[in-house]
């Protein structure tokens, strides 16, 4: 006879432990992480210890978007079933097993939605009729590791609009949304509700939300002394010293501010790279 030694009992729900709510970024730091390169992002979470903060794989499907700054509020996705999601069973209001819908309407001005799309492009995470209202909704752009659909009416829209391609094949074939708003997994990257995802003509960044106005400072210092610093290089000066910068460039970089952030002609090449 088997004996199972069951002590303690299973914990109630109440007492199963729960996430706190994440740090809320405020516009004024996402206006600012908004002007902030894709590069400088990356190198400093480098430094606090993010390997990989960007979205391996995806590109966006509208060239002419500006870059952005918005809070992510996530959807997550596992294989369709057959049973589950028919088009029949699609219904007119809101449902536990048709959440898509559900998620579109609960977003807020500044959001930026995250579909985790198990990498799979084989059916669309969603098309232009949802990502118009969630545009209408003053969400800042939709990313997914998977694909969308109705790609020639998605490329005109001034939103941000981020995936691995394009197919009509509706969600129902092989996606089913299975959670709103919960830690997900996007293109390899670690999302969770209320990081900051940063948009630029480069990559998606996501940043976690305690760090956000933390990056902002430092981004901000940093992109100043990269444009100075590359306009000495377009000067013809060697790397040595200049790039990663020495103490003696740095206060001499603080001295060119001083100054009044003279301009630094270029010299050969760049000269002629730039008259073309």
């Amino acid at each position: 006879m088997t004996q199972f030694f069951n002590d303690p009992p299973p914990l109630p729900a109440s007492d199963i432990p729960k996430r706190p709510p994440q740090v809320h970024v405020p516009d004024e730091v996402l206006a600012r992480l908004a002007r902030c390169t894709a590069g400088s992002l990356t190198t400093q979470l480098y430094i606090k210890g993010i390997r990989q903060p960007v979205l391996h794989g995806i590109t966006p499907l509208n060239r002419k978007v500006m870059p952005f700054a918005g809070r992510a509020y996530t959807m997550r996705f596992i294989p369709a079933r057959e049973d589950i999601d028919t088009y029949g069973n699609l219904v007119t209001q809101p449902h536990h097993d048709h959440l898509q819908w559900v998620g579109v309407e609960q977003l807020q001005p500044g959001d930026v939605l995250v579909i985790d799309s198990n990498r799979d492009g084989r059916a669309a995470s969603m098309g232009n009729m949802l990502i118009t209202r969630m545009m209408m909704r003053g969400a800042r752009g939709v990313v997914t590791d998977g694909s969308f659909r109705d790609g020639l009416e998605l490329a005109q829209m001034d939103f941000p609009v981020w995936c691995t391609g394009v197919t009509n094949t509706t969600r129902l074939s092989y996606h089913h949304v299975a959670d709103l708003n919960v830690p997900v997994g996007c293109a390899g990257v670690a999302v969770y509700p209320g990081d900051v995802v940063h948009g630029d003509g480069d990559n998606i960044t996501i940043i976690p939300a305690q760090w956000a106005e933390e990056m902002a400072d430092l981004c901000e210092k940093r992109d100043g002394i990269e444009a100075y610093l590359a306009m000495r290089v377009k000067a013809g000066e060697a790397l040595w010293g200049v790039y990663p910068p020495s103490e003696t460039t740095r206060a001499e970089y603080q001295a060119w501010l001083a100054a009044g952030s003279p301009a630094i002609a270029p010299q050969g090449p760049a000269t002629t790279m730039q008259g073309t």
